[in-house]
Parts: structure tokens; sequence; C-alpha cells
């Protein structure tokens, strides 16, 4: 076994499979070295401070390549000028290497500005400066939402929510003033309905029922009637109902003579007037009020004395006539009544 291991041909193999292996592994490092410019090193320019236009233009004469990072915007610095270099200037590189470099924008990187449309003001301007928007002039115009935000304003222009502004601009806000009073209700008859409730929004007023003669929802009916009428006077923010139709106004008066009756019902005014008199209320007689004198101790005792004697009883004749003859003919003698006695009373 051993001989045949130690066979001069068996070692003539391994010599060349050892060769053939050396000769792989120096290839793969020549070409690597070739593929990786090995040993053929440039060194950083130095380009802090500069103008990025005129940084990238030195590392393109290097044969350098570059990558521009936006630092946050410092207004201590100019804008576009090279805050940081990375690798640091004076490093050996590659040709061909990225070099990075940080660079002051030009202003503040853009914001998207929140959704507070409808919103309490309070809460728009918390939102407002959480994004890192400012506020600037609040404006008021006459609306049914009190205190909420109606448009948002960037130069003079109205902008939607979302639109990207840099960081820290001021808007304007147009805030709701509350409703006015006793507005004069527009004129919408003979308008297609699309056109009424424009008109409607832009008098403040909401818009109520919309009824169709024909049942549908075609908003290119005209409207030939409305409740309230033109020139009544109404809070804004109140709704105002329509009656729409295919036809004109002029071909709907018995339907609008129904609608006059149940909504603008007339009063008679020949009639006379009613007139309500008040009644006074009834009087009560009053009595005269008698004042008793005061009573001594000695009219009380006499009172007492009094009270206690009966009074005297008197008998009438059973037959007047009886009684008239009788004292026509004879005198009578009627025996004096005995009084009682008065009783003392004792007074301690």
């Amino acid at each position: 076994m051993f001989k045949s291991l130690f066979h001069w041909k068996v070692l003539l193999n391994i010599v060349i499979a050892m060769a053939l292996f050396a000769g792989l592994v120096w290839l793969t490092f020549r070409w690597l070295e070739f593929h990786t410019n090995h040993g053929d090193e440039v060194p950083v320019p130095n380009v802090m401070n500069m103008k990025v236009h005129d940084a990238i233009k030195i590392l393109d004469d290097s044969g350098l390549e570059y990558e521009v990072d936006s630092f946050k915007y410092d207004p201590k610095f100019r804008p576009l000028q090279v805050l940081a270099v990375f690798p640091s200037p004076g490093s050996n590189v590659k040709n061909g290497r990225s070099i990075v470099l940080k660079v002051n924008p030009k202003t503040w990187a853009k914001v998207a500005v929140p959704d507070i449309i409808d919103r309490y003001k309070g809460l728009a301007f918390n939102q407002l400066n959480l994004v890192g928007l400012k506020v600037g002039d609040t404006l008021y115009e006459p609306s049914i939402q009190r205190d909420a935000v109606l448009r948002i304003i960037f130069n003079g222009l109205s902008i939607k929510p979302g639109t990207l502004l840099p960081k820290f601009s001021t808007v304007d806000l147009v805030i709701g003033s509350g409703p006015l009073r006793n507005v004069q209700v527009p004129n919408v008859v003979g308008r297609t309905v699309q056109e009424a409730k424009k008109i409607i929004a832009q008098a403040l007023f909401e818009v109520g029922i919309v009824e169709h003669e024909d049942g549908g929802k075609d908003e290119s009916d005209i409207v030939y009637y409305q409740d309230p009428e033109f020139g009544a006077l109404r809070d804004q923010g109140m709704q105002i109902d329509l009656w729409a139709s295919k036809k004109t106004p002029a071909e709907l008066q018995s339907k609008i003579q129904q609608l006059d009756d149940m909504y603008r019902p007339k009063i008679d005014t020949t009639l006379a007037p009613i007139q309500y008199n008040e009644v006074p209320p009834p009087t009560v007689e009053q009595k005269p009020v008698v004042q008793k004198a005061p009573v001594s101790a000695s009219q009380t005792t006499g009172a007492t004395t009094s009270s206690a004697k009966p009074k005297p009883t008197t008998t009438q004749p059973a037959n007047n006539n009886a009684a008239v003859k009788t004292n026509s003919t004879t005198p009578q003698t009627t025996k004096p009544v005995d009084k009682p006695k008065p009783k003392k009373v004792v007074i301690e």
C-alpha cells in the first residue's frame, strides 16, 4: 500500500495539483488588484465651506464621485454651503470613491399643511405650531361656524391641506364670526336646482328639502317655489326649502296657489278688529267699623248682671177679634210681671 502511495507518478500528480492551486491564488489576487486599483489612491480635496457647485467641480477633476446630503437649515451659514465632508479632507481613497457632502439647504425643509378646515381655531393654532408653521393674521367673515377655520391663506392665495411649505412659514387664517341676523332671503325661483344651491350657499343659508314634481333628483329642474319667500328676513344658517319641476313656473300656477295657501295664508283685513275690554274686578262693600269704647270694671259687672236677667215673655190672645171686642167693652187689668232679683256678683 505504501509503495503505491510513494510511486513517482502519484507524487507527480500531487506536485502538479499544488502548482495549479498556487497559480489560481496568484491570478485571483492580481485580478483583485487590477479591479480595485490597489495602490492607486488619491487624497480627498478640502472643499469645506465652499459652495456645493464649486465642491462638485473639484471632486470631478480628482476622479471622485460625490453624494449631496442636506443638513437641517441653519441660518448662521450661507445657503448651499458645504458644512462637512466624509471621508475627511486629506484622507487617501481609491479613484472613483464616492464622497459625501453635507450641505446647508437654501431654506428650511418643507412641511405639509395639516387639515385644520372646520376645526376650532384653538386646535388649529396648536396643530400648525406642532409642524413648524406660524399663524399670521386672523381674518373674520360671517359664517354659521363660529370660531371655525374656513380657509388657509399663504402669500395672498388660498391653499389646501397637504400643501408643502417651508418650515416656519407664516400662514393667515380665515375664521367664521357667526351668522348675521335678519338677512334678506335670495330669490331662486326660475333657477335650476344646481344654481339655486350655489346662490343659497353664497348667501350663507342652508338648503332644506328639495321636492321634485316627478319624484326624481335631476338638478337641472327649474325651481318654481321656495320657502321662505324672496325678501323675507331670516338669520344666516337657516334652511330654504325648494320645489322644482321640469315645467316653468307659469305652467304651475295651481300648484303654486296650493303652496301659498299652505305656507303663506292671507289674513282678511276687512273684518272689524276684535276689541278686548278689561273687566274691573268686583268690589267688596266694607261695613263701617264701630269703635267700641273701653269697658270699665263697673260696666262689666252691670253687663254681667243684666245678662243674667231672663227676658220677659208675652202671651198673645188666641183670637184677635175677641181681643178687640174685650178691649172695647171692659178694660182689663194686667198684673205686673215680677222681675227676678239681680244676683250679686263679687269681683275679687
